[in-house]
């Protein structure tokens, strides 16, 4: 048992929380660990895990070790048990962010007994110093926070938890307190076994968090949906979540010339940017994070409104864990994911290269998500069943898109029946895919090694209107309805329940809806509507076009220029869609930099102004995603490097590229609306009276058609290079 301090549990509560009852099982945890037990925690976010290892730290004699995978996880919550206790040094963390000032003030703080938590990351105790500072110190016991981790079958393994065990037992034996919101059975097995638990006591609430609302909707226009969704949220907090650090810089930065108060966190950005990000979303300076998956766990915030996900999770677990960030409070949450199976195969693509045990491990976890995110039926169902628990309710009043707005359903008795039994006729050693196979007729080399296409059940499954896709949503109810179950550790062998076998004998009415088809959604971000992007779909306003294009030819003639140097056709046809009516409006245009905007802007933006007043036109402005001037890191280069008039041979071969591609980008920043100068480069390369000649050609010409001008000009005496250099300088002095 560990020494306390012990006035009753509820006495300290309110002494050191100010709450005058526990949460759930909160006080038999607490009490299960104060005896000196191990202890086994799963409860979801919200439910009050850290105060399960808080509390009995706070009461204990010693220091309490709490391992925790975040730096930023630690400092919130160093902060939130500072405020409640009167010594500063009463929770420290030992990480890489500390000087050797602050490490040494931590271990005084402890030998001198004040410190009752130090939160520390595992690779902390990896090293033979920590180990040995420990080893001498007075330790209440071990609190595993995020303890998922230790799983490979989990949806954030980190090799570094699976080592915790021996380094506990080197620092000393106490008792282990083992937390975490989401664990599957079989990731439940993992942690107890690799920790050396396997006596501990279990304490699992329900998964179930009745304030989430869960959708799903296809990947279509997606920026500008996350923008529409998050206007309608005026001063709510919420988080976005992206998978690579480009789009959460993206995302945040469109966010933020749309008028969102929004940040991006990633693992990329230093950990002081980190730390200040996170205190503005605390303090809401700001209204939205845009985040990897680095953000968000264990953050004290309990009015996280909504909770989006830009892209698809890696898996289920991952997905209930970055959901668990809404509602904390019991309030409203709402939970969006936007999905495309283009993103599945993305995943897929980036799992290449890794141990194959690694890569069925990762598909098998992406299959789950698959199935959540098409399946018809209660997301809520689908949900806690993947975390071993039944949901029983018919809906779950209406708090998930499926519920709120069913599918018909229709009486698939026979054919869950037909399902079972081919399960059993291939002996129960196949993935749902080789079953759908084997109902729907259809002989692949291993149908056929496996002599499939002879039984009885081959081809049953052929009837109109009956696909794979409904023989899939008919698998997935089986598996919900406990009638079949996925063998895991095989990676997703169909195996016949106890009642799948009853089933078979004694079938009952089981009701199937056809899963969620999103075949036609759009993953390129770049075909949104954007002020500054191209168009999507919607026609431009022919006749405002065609007075863009006359007014292009006016200045043009004016000019003494072709009308393609003014403004391209792409550009008058964005105009025409847009209607900018001012300078900033028109700087968003595809190709307007500021220079053409101040160049040639003005009469533009006056006719448009004028026709808008005189036809009396609804500008779609409300459905406007102003896009974000897109730089790359090459074009960037680029650009330094002709300022600094490097060679562009050079330039190209410190990149790995050839001229043509460096060519290509300089002409794609000189149709943005950039001056560039390489003046320098072409009177090295190119005789004068050629670079006359090739300047009055496009002068006079209508089209700046390099094929055109090579066939014009005489490919024997002018080369492609060398036009495409000059167009570039004709293009950049008196366009740009």
């Amino acid at each position: 048992m560990i020494e306390t301090a012990t006035p009753a549990l509820s006495e300290c509560l309110q002494k050191f929380f100010g709450f005058t009852k526990f949460k759930g099982q909160q006080e038999a945890i607490i009490n299960s660990i104060l005896d000196g037990n191990d202890t086994f925690v799963i409860m979801p976010t919200g439910g009050g895990k850290s105060l399960c290892y808080q509390l009995p730290a706070l009461m204990s004699e010693g220091t309490a070790i709490v391992v925790s995978p975040l730096i930023a996880l630690m400092k919130n919550q160093v902060d939130a048990i500072r405020n409640f206790g009167s010594e500063e040094g009463i929770a420290h963390f030992l990480n890489s962010s500390l000087t050797k000032a602050e490490i040494a003030q931590v271990r005084k703080d402890i030998t001198s007994g004040i410190t009752k938590l130090l939160y520390v990351a595992p690779e902390s105790l990896t090293k033979e110093e920590n180990i040995s500072f420990l080893r001498d110190i007075r330790i209440s016991f071990f609190a595993i926070d995020e303890a998922h981790c230790i799983s490979e079958w989990g949806h954030d393994f980190r090799p570094e938890y699976r080592r915790l065990r021996p380094m506990i037992e080197e620092i000393g034996q106490v008792p282990i307190i083992a937390l975490t919101a989401t664990a599957t059975p079989k990731v439940q097995q993992d942690i107890l076994k690799t920790l050396g638990m396997t006596g501990a006591n279990i304490f699992k609430s329900s998964f179930n968090r009745n304030n989430l609302y869960y959708e799903v909707r296809p990947k279509k226009d997606v920026v500008k949906e996350i923008i529409r969704y998050v206007k309608k949220q005026p001063g709510k907090s919420g988080i976005i979540y992206c998978l690579s650090r480009k789009k959460v810089e993206e995302l945040a930065e469109t966010l933020k010339v749309n008028g969102i108060k929004a940040l991006p966190y990633h693992a990329g950005l230093d950990a002081q940017t980190r730390a200040n990000t996170q205190d503005k979303f605390l303090m809401e300076d700001i209204d939205v994070i845009v985040a990897t998956i680095a953000f968000g766990m264990g953050i004290d915030k309990p009015d996280v409104r909504f909770v989006i996900h830009h892209d698809i999770p890696k898996s289920l677990e991952g997905y209930y864990q970055e959901t668990g960030r809404a509602g904390r409070d019991g309030g409203e949450g709402n939970c969006l994911v936007f999905y495309s199976y283009d993103d599945i195969l993305k995943l897929e693509k980036f799992m290449k290269g890794k141990p194959v045990a690694e890569q069925e491990i990762g598909k098998q976890l992406l299959l789950e998500t698959v199935a959540y995110a098409e399946t018809s039926m209660c997301r809520r169902k689908v949900l806690l069943h993947y975390f071993g628990e039944d949901y029983n309710d018919e809906n779950c009043n209406g708090m998930c898109d499926n519920c709120r707005h069913p599918k018909t359903k229709v009486n698939a008795t026979d054919d869950v029946a037909l399902v079972l039994e081919t399960v059993k006729a291939v002996k129960e050693k196949f993935k749902a895919k080789h079953v759908e196979q084997v109902l729907m007729g259809i002989i692949t080399a291993t149908v056929k090694s496996y002599k499939h296409h002879e039984l009885e059940e081959f081809g049953k499954g052929v009837e109109e209107g009956k696909d794979e896709a409904w023989w899939n949503a008919v698998i997935r109810t089986a598996v919900v309805e406990n009638l079949l179950s996925k063998d895991i550790e095989s990676y997703g062998l169909l195996k016949l329940t106890k009642a799948g076998k009853a089933y078979i004998d004694q079938p009952y009415e089981i009701l199937v809806s056809r899963d969620h088809s999103y075949e036609d959604t759009e993953t390129d971000d770049d075909d949104i509507v954007t002020a500054g992007g191209k168009q999507n779909g919607g026609g431009a306003d022919t006749q405002l076009f065609a007075m863009l294009k006359d007014l292009c030819r006016t200045i043009a003639r004016q000019k003494n220029l072709p009308p393609y140097v003014v403004f391209q056709e792409p550009s008058l046809e964005e105009m025409a869609i847009q209607y900018p009516t001012c300078m900033d409006e028109l700087m968003r245009i595809t190709g307007v930099g500021a220079g053409k905007a101040a160049k040639f802007g003005k009469p533009f933006i006056e006719l448009i102004a004028k026709y808008v007043e005189d036809n009396e036109i609804e500008r779609p402005q409300d459905l406007v995603v102003k896009s974000i001037v897109n730089k790359s890191g090459l074009k960037v280069h680029i650009i330094q490097s002709i300022d600094r008039k490097l060679d562009l041979v050079d330039v190209a071969e410190a990149k790995g590229l050839k001229i043509e591609d460096v060519i290509c980008e300089i002409e794609s920043i000189v149709h943005s609306g950039t001056r560039v100068n390489i003046n320098y480069y072409i009177d090295q390369t190119i005789d004068s009276e050629k670079q006359e000649e090739i300047v009055d050609y496009f002068r006079e010409s209508e089209s700046d058609s390099i094929a055109e001008a090579v066939k014009e000009l005489g490919e024997e005496d002018f080369s492609e290079e060398e036009i495409r250099l000059v167009r570039i300088k004709f293009l950049s002095e008196f366009g740009n």
